[in-house]
């Protein structure tokens, strides 16, 4: 793969994770932000095949790209959730201790 459809390729991927994860903490309806993202990967599904077809990526090379970063959004995903959890179980820990010492 050349330079330029490194870089492509790159700046695509990396706008596309950036979109997905900013419409998934959006305080949209589900349905707005379903919405939202399928237009974004329609929208990047579109911009990477123009990319193929003028042969600045090869579907390998896009392949491998595309599998390094799902893995790192879904790591990414994964951590951000499981930090919120863990915030929610304190926050509720905390609420438990309060309301066992008001009935005390």
């Amino acid at each position: 793969m050349s330079n330029n459809g490194k870089i492509f390729l790159g700046i695509v991927t990396a706008a596309a994770a950036g979109a997905v994860i900013g419409l998934l903490f959006a305080p949209d309806k589900g349905t707005d932000t379903r919405g939202k993202v399928k237009k974004q990967v329609n929208d990047i599904a579109d911009e990477i095949l123009k990319a193929i077809q003028k042969g600045k990526i090869s579907l390998d090379d896009l392949k491998t790209q595309a599998t390094s970063k799902a893995e790192d959004l879904k790591d990414k995903a994964r951590s951000k959730f499981d930090e919120l959890q863990s915030k929610a179980e304190d926050t509720a820990d905390v609420a438990k201790k309060k309301v066992n010492e008001q009935l005390s």
